[in-house]
């Protein structure tokens, strides 16, 4: 299969997984603080996202689990595409509340399964020399989905309704099932060795024996730390600062736009400066200075905050900036990530990376909206500003990639 052909299929693959959470980031909590709903609520709200954590508990299966003639990553790819699809056609006729947040848990839970299986299949895909591409394909593909489904679509619900809304993502949706159905998965596994020299890929790999070989390592146990502390000040900032702009009084159609649409392309614009910046500078040094610059975003918001006098141009410049340096940050980590997966347990590895780089995001909007109902949003965006600069310092602990184990 040629590099781009593979770029090609993995690019739509991770766009249809961006949809549902670009959705829920973005246009959900718009949504409930038009219906009213406290901040705690929305806060709490962000757990629908919780399968993107627990994932690492079927990873597993989704590794071991196929059917020979589909293939081994296929077996699950399409399935979970095609109930991705009816679960955008379930949403499409329905906005009250609790069967509402029943689907957007199921559309978690479906590209989520999705996930895991497309994270495996990157790795028996590409060729050592095609991580980086594979790596941009994979970010700037997810970040595309939640373009398309928490700014773009929104953007343009008042002409095309909430119905509209929902049957186009099933459509594009359909749209990749179709592609991934005629696509044909290769059977050899990746020619990308494990540190250790073992046979790698797809063949039959005790995943428990190999993940407790790779928790013994006081390496990894850093690495999961760097992995799971990231973008703790940033997600606490982020989960609370669409309610803070709809309480000052701008329209969805505006945040949509402002943070689903340019915020998006300037994050976008980030993961592919951030890339560029590893590929040039090295990954622990790209990863020091994006982690470094993310904090003056959010300062920015503190700043927005605190003095109520500041327009719609300042906000504007907060998000592009917020959304260019976190996406730097997140390209610059996810390809730190990369770069230590064991390809014998390609999609299990690599999903337990993803688990605890979602862990460091999720817990913290319950937490945000609790000090946002009890004090206001100054104290949420002062935390965030505080969090993010005491990382810093962490990120002396890692290290050049590990010798192989004896």
């Amino acid at each position: 299969m040629s590099r781009t052909r593979k770029l090609t299929w993995l690019l739509a693959l991770y766009f249809v997984q961006g949809l549902p959470f670009g959705f829920q980031a973005s246009a959900l909590p718009i949504y409930l603080r038009e219906q009213g709903i406290s901040l705690r609520a929305i806060g709490w709200a962000s757990l629908l996202a919780l399968p993107w954590l627990a994932k690492v508990i079927w990873a597993p299966a989704v590794d071991a689990l196929h059917h020979t003639g589909l293939g081994r990553r296929r077996s699950w790819i399409l399935p979970m595409q095609l109930a991705l699809a009816l679960t955008c056609l379930g949403l499409a006729f329905t906005q009250e509340l609790a069967p509402l947040l029943i689907l957007v848990f199921a559309a978690n839970l479906f590209a989520a399964t999705m996930d895991i299986a497309v994270d495996g299949l990157a790795v028996s895909l590409l060729r050592e020399e095609e991580l980086g591409l594979g790596n941009t394909a994979q970010v700037v593909g997810f970040k595309l989905g939640m373009l398309t489904g928490g700014g773009l679509l929104v953007a343009v619900s008042d002409t095309i309704g909430w119905n509209g809304l929902f049957l186009a993502m099933a459509g594009v949706i359909m749209a990749v099932f179709a592609y991934t159905a005629f696509e044909r998965e290769p059977a050899a596994a990746s020619e990308r060795a494990p540190e250790d020299g073992a046979a790698n890929g797809d063949g039959d790999v005790p995943v428990f024996r190999v993940i407790a070989g790779l928790l013994r390592r006081r390496s990894v146990w850093t690495l999961l730390a760097v992995v799971g502390t990231y973008k703790l000040g940033e997600s606490f900032a982020d989960s609370m600062f669409r309610p803070f702009l709809t309480d000052r009084g701008y329209g969805a159609e505006q945040i949509g736009l402002w943070l689903g649409t340019w915020g998006m392309v300037f994050s976008l614009a980030g993961s592919v400066a951030g890339g560029v910046l590893a590929s040039r500078v090295g990954l622990r040094e790209a990863l020091a200075f994006t982690a470094a610059v993310r904090c003056l975003p959010l300062a920015g918001q503190l700043m927005l905050a605190l003095d109520a006098e500041l327009g719609a141009n300042v906000v504007i410049g907060v998000t592009c900036a917020e959304h260019f340096f976190g996406g730097a940050l997140t390209t610059a980590m996810f390809a730190f990530m990369m770069s230590r997966v064991d390809p014998r347990i390609g999609g299990t590895h690599f999903t337990l990376l993803a688990s605890v780089e979602v862990l460091g995001k999720l817990p913290v909007g319950p937490l945000a909206g609790e000090l946002a109902h009890r004090s206001g949003y100054v104290p949420v965006f002062a935390v965030a500003v505080a969090l993010s600069v005491l990382y810093l310092p962490l990120l002396v602990l890692v290290r050049r990639r590990p010798a192989a184990p004896r």
